[in-house]
């Protein structure tokens, strides 16, 4: 399967659309968010995250290390603004590096990042879905972003910068 996912054109046409399809729902998210009138706040998911954390069938806190963070993080002067920042953005240039399929693999990698930290925050919705396309697209490597600028953007990096040349086998 893994193979098949990275060498056949016909899953790169496969994840080509799974790729654009995720990357809209991103820029979607993303430029909702960045366009609220007022700014995006994330401080009442936080706050709900702290105070109602996912939960065990044993009642045990599910993500201790997470609620840890968000402890952590907020309690350190850090304010929620600068996550609201992070969230916002981070969805919208997410979003674009899959439409476009420019550096897709890291646009993967920092979606699926951001999935599982809405679901140690208990936001089940679209997440689990995301997070199957996200995988796909890591697992069938530099063919997620073959039809897109990663065509051009990853032969640049590999001869001129020697980026990840001997690295992984993208």
């Amino acid at each position: 399967m893994v193979k098949w996912l990275r060498n056949s054109k016909i899953s790169m046409c496969i994840l080509t659309i799974l790729r654009i399809y995720l990357g809209i729902q991103w820029v979607l998210d993303g430029w909702e968010k960045i366009t609220t009138k007022g700014g995006f706040d994330a401080s009442g998911l936080i706050q709900s995250a702290i105070k109602n954390p996912v939960l065990t069938p044993g009642k045990t806190k599910a993500f201790p290390w997470y609620d840890w963070f968000l402890n952590f993080a907020t309690n350190q002067g850090h304010s929620t603004s600068s996550f609201s920042f992070l969230v916002s953005w981070g969805e919208f240039l997410v979003g674009l590096g899959l439409v476009f399929g420019t550096f897709t693999l890291a646009a993967a990698f920092f979606g699926l990042v951001m999935n599982y930290s809405y679901l140690g925050a208990g936001i089940v919705s679209v997440n689990p879905t995301f997070i199957f396309i996200g995988t796909l697209l890591l697992v069938g490597g530099y063919n997620s972003g073959r039809l897109g600028l990663d065509h051009w953007v990853t032969p640049y990096l590999r001869s001129k910068i020697g980026f990840l040349e001997n690295d992984i086998n993208l």
